[in-house]
């Protein structure tokens, strides 16, 4: 069996980004006369992962007691870089048989001495392999240095070192099928559990409360519009409307930039049928713990056989809105995620090449996500705009519009656009926050999620929070005679998106120890992508609730 091993840098042990990761040999360690690189899946370089043949021999049921890796006289630069490393918490991280370990390289003594410039640095020269093996499978290993030899690094001097590791293997009864079940048990401790119920309570509460209030409101002043409205029509047929009733003629006029809006329900309905497949992959298991870059590979994968979806959607939407240019909608539907994410990837993996991090892809992956682009996501787009303009279908609209739109009264302050978002994005923020600490935590940090049920419970919830709280503003919005609802329903679906990067603030100055323009660069730039998709994903749903509720409600009266 070979030890593959794998360097991450982490700050206090927990919230730094695992996109900030350098090679094992970056640091001037014991190295082999050649070494050997693993060959990585796609999803495993998106990762960061970079592993390569370490210098320790754990040979299966092979005991090992202070085995000399090898002698080594330490430059003062050396010196300095591994005092650098030690001083930020650096720690390695290995894989054995496909099970992970970490160690930190060394220690920082700080007690008793205030002044920063009388702390001790200290590189750790002896490692302990603890190998837990079932008949011919290995089941866990641990890691652990010895504190007792250490090297000082605290002056700038040449220092000869020489590391050693032991290795001791134990028998043990836990069945190779449940070996992982360590690594997942951290998220799903009393304590956590605990945390993710109350977070689903208080979610349940508040769509249950909304639902009802909404339900009852909305059904009692629709009743008594409908009752009002069909009372009008028997009084006096000349009598002037009011309400939302009166712009009938006007709430099904298309909507400016028309192509643009028909981009983003395409590109949001792909993204929510690719958060969808990567729900019920992880529901089925996919995603166990450590199962390196399987997420991300997901993530190519689903994304570019979706992209049929995104041209189906936009294109016969656009059409459906009498557009004539569908080959320009269909161009914009591409760009329109994937554009400010490739220039977000362009400039954050040109930072990682500057700090000569892991993070950055090598030009054999770049060029196999541009043939994945190009053969894939590329052709199943046009293919999907062109069923689109030949599906031929006409919008379904219960009223006639009328030849010139009717002017919007004077509304009050908080009758606008961004108000009416503040207040769309706030419900369904407030019902998945608890939650997105856990996931921060572990897409940021190096905590393992494994309660997949629950996030997608958390999911369900906010899509009918946010469902409903669009279909309350739209209605409102409608009773004030504002028949400009399309724009502003999908604004204040996606809402919820802003508010996400606002807690990105929020979790960067007061829960995580980033620093650095590359952690900070990587944190604000990718979640910014993030973000921009779930303000599609959501715009959409918001967008699509809407529509089905003015489609209902204009149904039901007599239109002339």
């Amino acid at each position: 069996m070979r030890l593959i091993i794998a360097t991450r840098r982490e700050i206090r042990c927990l919230f730094t980004p695992t996109s900030e990761t350098y090679r094992y040999f970056d640091l001037p360690f014991c190295s082999p006369g050649h070494v050997t690189e693993k060959k990585e899946a796609l999803g495993e370089v998106l990762n960061g992962d970079r592993l390569v043949s370490a210098p320790y021999k754990l040979d299966f049921l092979s005991d090992k007691d202070s085995e000399l890796v090898c002698r080594k006289k330490l430059t003062k630069e050396e010196v300095a870089q591994f005092r650098k490393a030690v001083s930020k918490d650096y720690y390695f991280q290995m894989y054995y048989d496909d099970l992970p370990i970490w160690g930190f390289i060394g220690k920082v003594d700080k007690e008793g001495k205030a002044d920063p410039s009388e702390y001790k640095y200290f590189l750790y020269k002896h490692i302990h392999f603890d190998i837990l093996y079932n008949k011919d499978r290995v089941i866990e290993i641990n890691v652990r240095t010895d504190p007792n030899a250490l090297v000082d690094l605290t002056e700038d001097k040449e220092v000869d070192v020489e590391f050693f590791y032991t290795v001791k293997w134990k028998e043990t009864t836990t069945a190779f099928e449940k070996r992982m079940e360590k690594y997942s048990s951290s998220s799903s401790l009393p304590h956590h559990l605990e945390i993710h119920w109350f977070s689903i309570i208080n979610s349940c509460v508040t769509v249950l409360l909304l639902t009802g209030f909404l339900a009852t409101i909305l059904m009692r002043v629709l009743k008594n519009d409908f009752v009002k409205y069909a009372h009008d029509e028997e009084a006096a047929d000349d009598q002037e409307e009011t309400g939302w009733k009166y712009i009938h003629g006007d709430v099904f006029r298309y909507p400016k930039h028309k192509s643009l809006f028909a981009a983003a329900l395409g590109s949001g309905t792909q993204l929510f049928t690719l958060t969808v497949f990567i729900f019920i992959l992880a529901l089925v298991g996919v995603f166990y713990p450590y199962n390196r870059g399987a997420l991300f590979t997901a993530l190519v994968v689903v994304y570019a056989l979706t992209s049929g979806i995104a041209g189906y959607t936009a294109t016969s939407f656009y059409c459906q809105l009498e557009g004539t240019n569908w080959v320009r909608n269909m161009l914009l539907t591409g760009c329109l995620f994937c554009g400010p994410l490739f220039l977000t990837f362009c400039f954050l993996n040109t930072v990682a090449i500057a700090y000569s991090a892991t993070a950055a892809l090598p030009f054999g992956t770049i060029v196999v996500i541009v043939l994945i682009w190009t053969l894939v996501t590329s052709p199943l787009l046009v293919l999907g705009g062109i069923a689109g303009k030949n599906s031929k279908s006409e919008f379904q609209a219960p009223c006639r519009t009328t030849k010139y739109p009717r002017e919007i009264p004077p509304l009050p302050w908080y009758r606008g656009a961004l108000p009416q978002m503040a207040m769309a994005g706030f419900l369904p923020f407030s019902a998945i926050y608890i939650e997105l600490y856990y996931i921060f935590a572990s897409v940021w940090g190096h905590r393992i999620y494994t309660i997949y049920s629950i996030l997608f419970i958390v999911f369900i919830i906010l899509l009918i929070v946010t469902a409903f709280i669009t279909v309350a503003l739209t209605y409102f919005q409608l009773a004030a005679e504002d028949h400009e609802w399309w724009w502003r329903s999908f604004l204040c679906g996606g809402s919820t998106g802003l508010f996400i990067y606002g807690y990105c603030l929020y979790y960067y100055y007061a829960r995580s120890d980033m620093s650095g323009f590359m952690q900070t660069s990587f944190f604000f730039g990718y979640m910014a992508c993030i973000c921009y998709g779930f303000f599609l994903m959501l715009g959409t749903v918001g967008f699509r609730a809407s529509l089905l509720f003015v489609r209902h409600i204009y149904r039901s009266i007599k239109c002339e």
